[in-house]
Order: structure tokens, then C-alpha cells, then sequence
């Protein structure tokens, strides 16, 4: 009878001593697998890593596997909206809307499900205390893109856009040189910011805000008109948001 308990306790011991590796890769000093002991913090990662001092922080990515399960699910849940949307515009001779929701369809379908989780990657705000340290877990990666030049446009749109980044110009001037199609809702946009933060951008004139202005490698989702249809989705386009806020900001160097 005391066997087992002695030899679970063994096993304990040892695997309380099993190091996590964590990847690291873009524009740090030491990219690879960084070996820590349990416990270790997201500073602990930093510091080994060294991310470039002059590098861009913001777009910076977390990704955790146990998030993957998660997301694959939540990916599954806006594909099935997305084909609610263009069954509904068909039964109701909406052909533009239900090719959009079928555009959307093709692209969701072929967004990676990456375990991203939202969190602030700036390695002076980590250990000075204004960002969360949170623990890491053996698998996760870190990821430090380059800066990106540009600001994209999706959605509700004749086709995705890459526009130059412009310091301070409001999402909606965005829009210029990316027209909504007929089929957008023309009262808000999504701002998807390069940390993974989302934000609802009132535009139209009844409520349009001020200062909502998209960082370098931001994405703005254009959302589509869905409230004029029986039964409407509105949860739709914050899902697709959220979504979006999950994928890279940038491509790894």
C-alpha cells in the first residue's frame, strides 16, 4: 500500500523540476526556445529573448495552446453565422448580401486558428508593473513582428484593402480609399488594433467619435448590414472582430 504512495510522490517531485520552453522569434536579440524553470513569467521570457528596444512592441503576440480548442470552436460559431447570413439574403432575394456573406465565408474559412491571447508585450511596462507578468506555460510563443507600414480594410468592402498608415487620420477617413459596398452598416466601424484590442467606432453623423484613430498594422473591419434581414445576427460582426483580433499583426521576419 505505501508503494504507490511513495512512488507517486517521486514522480511529483520530478516532474515539479520539468523546465517550459517557450519560442520566441522575430525581431528580438535571441530568438529560439527559451528553457525556464515552472513558474516562470512573461519577464523571465523578456529578458532572455531581449526584444529590439526600438522595435515595434505594440504588434507583439502572445500565442498559448491551450487556447486552440477555444478558438477553433469560436471560428466554427461565426462560420455557421456567416452561412445563416447568406441563406437568409437568399430566401429573401438579397443576392448582393448573400454573395458578401459567402466572400466572408472563403475568408474566415482560411484565417488560422493561433491561441493568441490579448496582452500587453512591452517589456518595460511588464516590469515596471503597468502590464500584467503573467505566468507562461511549456509550448507558448512569443512573437515580435516588424513594424507594418499599413492599415487594412475588410469586410463590408468590393475587396480588402491595404492602405498606408497615416499618424493620427481617423478609421473612418480610412474609408476613402476603400469604399463600403451598399451592403455595409454605415453607422460603425471595428477598430482592431495591432495589440488585439477591439474597439466599436460610431461614424455616422447621430454618432460619430472623434480620436478613434487606428495604430501602424491596425485592421478595420467594415460590418455588415444584417438588421433588415428576419432573423438578423447581430452578434456578427463583433464576432468577426474578435476573430480578426486573434490573427498576427505583422509577418514574423
Amino acid at each position: 500500500m505505501k508503494f504507490p504512495k511513495v512512488l507517486w510522490t517521486c514522480l511529483w517531485l520530478i516532474s515539479s523540476g520539468v523546465s517550459a520552453a517557450v519560442s520566441v522569434s522575430g525581431d528580438v536579440r535571441n530568438p529560439g526556445l527559451v528553457e525556464l524553470q515552472p513558474g516562470a513569467r512573461l519577464l523571465d521570457v523578456m529578458r532572455v529573448a531581449q526584444p529590439n528596444p526600438e522595435g515595434y512592441w505594440l504588434a507583439a503576440a502572445w500565442l498559448r495552446q491551450p487556447l486552440l480548442e477555444e478558438q477553433t470552436r469560436f471560428k466554427a460559431g461565426v462560420l455557421f453565422d456567416l452561412k445563416v447570413l447568406q441563406r437568409t439574403a437568399l430566401l429573401l432575394d438579397r443576392p448582393s448580401r448573400a454573395a458578401l456573406a459567402l466572400r466572408l465565408y472563403e475568408q474566415v474559412s482560411h484565417w488560422p486558428v493561433t491561441g493568441r491571447q490579448v496582452a500587453v508585450l512591452d517589456p518595460i511596462s511588464v516590469e515596471v508593473g503597468f502590464a500584467l507578468n503573467s505566468r507562461v506555460a511549456d509550448g507558448d510563443s512569443l512573437i515580435y513582428p516588424m513594424r507594418s507600414d499599413v492599415v487594412e480594410v475588410l469586410g463590408a468592402v468590393a475587396e480588402p484593402c491595404r492602405l498606408a498608415y497615416r499618424a493620427m487620420q481617423e478609421a473612418r477617413d480610412y474609408l476613402q480609399g476603400c469604399s463600403p459596398l451598399a451592403d455595409a452598416e454605415a453607422d460603425y466601424l471595428w477598430i482592431i488594433q495591432p495589440d488585439g484590442v477591439t474597439r466599436r467606432v460610431g461614424i455616422a453623423p447621430w454618432n460619430r467619435e472623434s480620436g478613434q484613430v487606428p495604430a501602424a498594422g491596425s485592421k478595420i473591419l467594415v460590418p455588415v448590414k444584417n438588421d433588415d434581414l428576419s432573423p438578423p445576427i447581430p452578434e456578427l460582426n463583433q464576432q468577426l472582430a474578435e476573430f480578426l483580433a486573434t490573427q498576427l499583426a505583422g509577418v514574423v521576419p
